[in-house]
């Protein structure tokens, strides 16, 4: 069978909004969604750790994406995350998701048990096995406790032709460039990280998955749109507006940055769910001026 690469240019990391009591706000997350839409945002990705996943009920989660598949009816392609660090849980997910109406399944290296570099393989070999939709494989180290190394990241796309990309969030460029230029064809790279997209994309990275992009879809995507046309004269500038502050969504933890720009932009209630708690009197102001001279 063939498949597809479907997933480039800007992806969004959608959060999950909450309502002062922490149930899930329907009305907020269709409002986000529709203004990532109406914002050229390229696809979506749903049940990310952004979306504060680990918090969901398992009912809640097959809530969360049945609505959004709804919502989006068939416009951009939207990417759900499915990952565990027990892999018969992991496949038995997969399983049981509703997918249709989803183009993809992004899966994270197992976290805290800190598989070996052979454990790695198995695991992403059986949910490959077990799933009928395509697979991005998420190294994301600095969460997980464990880095995916190209040879590991190699193997597993050669013998799984469902596995199509990698979403890279490992923060070292060298590795970056090594999976870029080491990928078969039908196999791509997505950065994971807003600071490193513009040097990634100009590497070979086909886009981002983006945090910022929840409240900024219109500017950060600009310059990744002018990123994925080669222009990066005219992206520059827009990098240089953001690049003080990516750091400060991610200070105190995430998604509680995006969360309080959303908040201070009326967009969304300021509520996370524990062990996650609102940034602080101090990160917030410096997160509203930051961001007040980035126009969207």
């Amino acid at each position: 069978m063939n498949f597809s690469y479907p997933f480039s240019g800007l992806g969004v990391a959608l959060i999950t909004p909450f309502d002062k009591e922490g149930r899930i706000d329907w009305t907020a997350l269709s409002n986000v969604v529709e203004s990532l839409i109406a914002g050229k945002v390229d696809f979506l990705c749903v049940l990310g750790t952004t979306a504060e996943t680990p918090t969901l009920s398992k009912e809640e989660r097959m809530q969360v994406l049945q609505y959004v598949i709804k919502q989006n009816r068939g416009r951009i392609p939207i990417m759900v995350g499915c990952s565990g660090n027990c892999t018969a849980t992991a496949v038995n997910d997969i399983k049981e998701y509703q997918i249709d109406g989803v183009d993809g399944i992004l899966s994270c290296v197992p976290f805290y048990n800190k598989p070996s570099q052979e454990g790695i393989y198995r695991h992403f070999s059986a949910l490959a096995k077990a799933s009928s939709k395509p697979i991005i494989l998420y190294n994301i180290p600095g969460r997980t406790g464990v880095n995916m190394s190209v040879d590991t990241c190699m193997r597993i796309v050669r013998e799984n032709p469902n596995v199509i990309g990698v979403k890279e969030a490992s923060g070292n460029m060298d590795q970056i460039r090594e999976t870029i230029a080491r990928a078969p064809e039908n196999f791509k790279v997505i950065i994971g990280d807003d600071s490193l997209a513009m040097q990634a994309i100009k590497d070979g990275a086909v886009g981002v998955i983006s945090v910022v992009g929840n409240a900024m879809p219109k500017s950060f995507g600009q310059m990744i749109h002018y990123c994925m046309e080669g222009d990066f004269a005219k992206a520059q500038p827009i990098q240089d507006k953001f690049a003080p502050v990516y750091s400060l969504l991610f200070k105190e933890g995430s998604p509680c940055g995006i969360k309080d720009l959303m908040a201070s932009r009326n967009m969304i209630e300021n509520v996370t769910r524990l062990p996650l708690v609102p940034v602080s009197d101090q990160l917030h102001r410096q997160i509203v001026e930051g961001f007040k001279d980035i126009a969207e």
